[in-house]
């Protein structure tokens, strides 16, 4: 048995970033003379987005408002006319298929990163997360946060390590499913689960880094995680879209991703 917890918590140290946020500091809606794109961003980015856009605007000049979700979520969103200027994807398929239905600019297609998991749990909890997955077994791990498989491809990488180490059919009711990998962190960072499996990036966050320790998930135990970003179809700030991939693709930015729990792709 799987269990959601879908809605039911409140994101606590989620809440400054969920929905969307105006980096710049500017009122949310466009400015007369006053570049400005949304972005829809992978939660996992959530601890090192801020800084390239705080980056970006600074340099150029735009305005950069970012919503941060599933990678599943915000394809299907987009799909449906959601007027987002760009998608930074978790999972590259994502992009792939909204270039295939005319969603989105083949040519702006960009591969900027591949994401990485561990096994993170409090410090308090008493659990030996050096042990790697297996301590998963131990009576006193009763939940286990993933992010949902369905939509989110960190939970799908979870899904496959749990599999590639024959503990998955042993930890299935254990499991409770976040709307997204940062929802599945804040789990266990509230104690509404003892143990889970997260991005590294956000691992190394502050909050999770000061409260918490990690055991990381050889990449070879599930397949890789390659994040792309893409401009969609019907951006009407096309110019300044394209600017910020083109931003992407600096050796700071590239260095900033690398430090902050991401491997290059």
């Amino acid at each position: 048995m799987v269990i959601s917890l879908g809605r039911r918590f409140v994101f606590g140290w989620l809440a400054a970033v969920a929905g969307v946020i105006a980096m710049s500091g500017q009122p949310s809606g466009a400015q007369p003379g006053v570049r400005e794109i949304v972005i829809a961003a992978a939660s996992d980015l959530q601890t090192v987005l801020p800084e390239m856009v705080r980056s970006f605007q600074r340099d150029t000049g735009a305005i950069a408002r970012v919503s941060f979700g599933s990678s599943g979520n915000f394809f299907a969103q987009i799909q449906n006319g959601a007027p987002f200027d760009v998608f930074l994807s978790a999972d590259i398929d994502y992009p792939k298929q909204l270039i295939a239905s005319g969603h989105a600019d083949a040519a702006s297609l960009y591969e900027y990163a591949t994401g990485r998991i561990v096994l993170w749990t409090r410090n308090d909890s008493g659990i030996d997360v050096r042990r790697g997955l297996s301590v998963l077994q131990d009576g006193r791990v009763r939940r286990i946060a993933i992010a949902n498989p369905e939509h989110a491809p960190y939970g799908r990488a979870a899904v496959a390590a749990l599999r590639q180490d024959k503990l998955y059919e042993r930890v299935q009711s254990k499991l409770v499913l976040g709307e997204n990998i940062s929802q599945a962190a804040q789990f266990v960072e509230s104690g509404n689960a003892d143990a889970g499996i997260i991005a590294w990036s956000l691992a190394l966050g502050p909050v999770l880094r000061s409260s918490g320790t990690y055991f990381q998930i050889p990449s070879a135990s599930h397949p890789p995680i390659r994040q792309a970003a893409i401009v969609r179809s019907a951006s009407r700030n096309r110019e300044t879209a394209l600017e910020f991939i083109a931003y992407l693709r600096r050796p700071e930015i590239t260095q900033l991703l690398a430090g902050s729990g991401f491997d290059a792709p």
